[in-house]
Parts: C-alpha cells; structure tokens; sequence
C-alpha cells in the first residue's frame, strides 16, 4: 500500500483524484463526512458528485465529539447551559475550527434543537479555538472527542455532554447531549471509498479486510484509547451512513448560511 497526500481544497484535490481513477481496485479515498456529505453543498461547483461518482468500500470509525466549556462558567451540565443561553441569548462565544466545519454543525444543530443561540467564532483549526477556551477567551466547543480528551482529564475544560446518542467509552460519565436535548445527535466518521462502478467481488474483498483490521484486538484498542467509535462493516453500512449525512449536512449549509465559495 502507497499513501499518496493530495492535500487541498479542504479535501477535494484528492477525492477528484480517485473520482477519475480506473475502477479496478488499485486507488481509493479516506473519506470523511466533510469530504463526501458536507462539501456537496458548501461549494457550487464541485468536479465530482460526492455519492454518485464513488463506491462505498467500508465504514471506518465513527467520531463524536463533547461539548466542552470554561471551568469558570456556570453551569455543570447540558440542561444548565440551555438555560443560561436562554436567559442570556447571543452573550455565550462558540469557538469552532471554521466556518462550514463539523463543529460549526455539531454547534448549529444544537442551537436549533434547544432553541438557544450563541455568538459564532470560528477559527482555522479546532486547536486554535480550544487554546482560547482553555485560556477563558471562549465559552464553549463543541470540540471532537479525540482533540479535547487531555484537556478534560487535566480539568482545564469541563465536559458537559457527548454527541452521540449513547456514552462514549472513553467517557462513561459524560451522558449524551440527547438526554436533554431530544433528537439530538452529531457525529463524524471516516470510510473508504473507490471510484464508481468498483467490481462487486472488488469491494467485497476490500471490505471484509478492512473489516478485520479496524475490529482487530490492537487496533480497535487502540481507536478506542483516542476516543474513536472502530466500525468496519460492509459497503451498505457505508452507504446509509453516507445517504443518511447527506441530507443532514444539505439542511445545516442551508440553515447556517455557510460556504466555501
């Protein structure tokens, strides 16, 4: 295996690449939701169609993410900072790493769903935002699992909900954010993708080794430690999940207003 970086256009460089390669088994993408949900709707004009142009191969991990705020704010858990963000609408600042990024999302859907509304600050990169939380610039994240983890052990951040709709294992005693939001759910993921029209018996093959790797005593070990959901699963899973954040994230570009163009 070559890992090649086409690095660019917040991911587009590389999925075009694969888009026009050769079916034949030999190239294929590390996808995100960003690269094959949300940038079919964050950019006009893209070369490529995110679902139509690629075959799903196999789901990855999934990544939730933790809202996150300044120990010095005043409320302890998720059902607090709807309250305090009622009572003081647009005075909390969330921080997240851009303008049309998963944590502008995670945060947008929870504005909508709680009926609350922050003040946007996005930065270029989620660390930039978690050094002004840790620093008390900020008030809150929503901030991926994996990114934030040390801060919550060393007490700098103080975690209030997860985004999944059930507890992470790295964080049992952080519940999810849907216990008090109903409905409530966000997460990432990552999932390799093939050009369209890969060979059945290719992407079974793929997938099945893919599948054994991530589920694999280290690995999964491993993925877990970083606060990763392992996944694996065949290419049907990929394609739900995919279909499934396609309509969420064309509802949130359209709800926030966010593009790339």
């Amino acid at each position: 295996m070559v890992v090649e970086n086409r690095v660019g256009g917040a991911g587009n460089i590389g999925s075009e690449f694969v888009a026009r390669s050769a079916p034949d088994g030999l190239t294929y993408v590390v996808a995100s939701v960003g690269t094959h949900a949300t940038n079919q709707f964050l950019y006009k004009s893209l070369p490529f169609h995110v679902a139509n142009d690629f075959t799903p191969v196999s789901l990855v991990l999934i990544s939730a993410a933790v809202v996150v705020v300044k120990p010095s704010l005043p409320v302890r858990d998720v059902a607090e900072l709807i309250a305090y963000a009622r009572a003081n609408p647009g005075k909390l600042n969330m921080g997240t790493s851009g303008v049309g990024g998963t944590q502008h999302f995670a945060g947008a859907l929870f504005e909508e769903k709680a009926g609350v509304t922050f003040t946007h600050i996005p930065y270029r990169g989620g660390a930039p935002a978690m050094a002004d939380l840790v620093a008390g610039r900020l008030d809150l994240v929503f901030s991926p699992l994996a990114e934030t983890m040390s801060f919550i052990q060393s007490g700098q951040v103080r975690a209030l909900g997860v985004t999944r709709m059930q507890r992470m294992p790295a964080l049992p005693d952080i519940p999810p954010i849907a216990d008090a939001v109903p409905g409530y759910e966000f997460n990432s993921w990552i999932g390799i993708f093939g050009p369209a029209r890969l060979p059945v018996p290719i992407v079974r093959s793929m997938s099945e080794v893919i599948t054994a790797g991530v589920r694999s005593p280290e690995v999964s070990r491993r993925m877990t430690d970083l606060g990763y959901l392992p996944m694996g699963g065949g290419p049907e899973e990929m394609a739900e999940v995919q279909r499934r954040d396609l309509a969420t994230m064309e509802q949130l570009v359209r709800v926030t207003g966010a593009s790339a163009d």
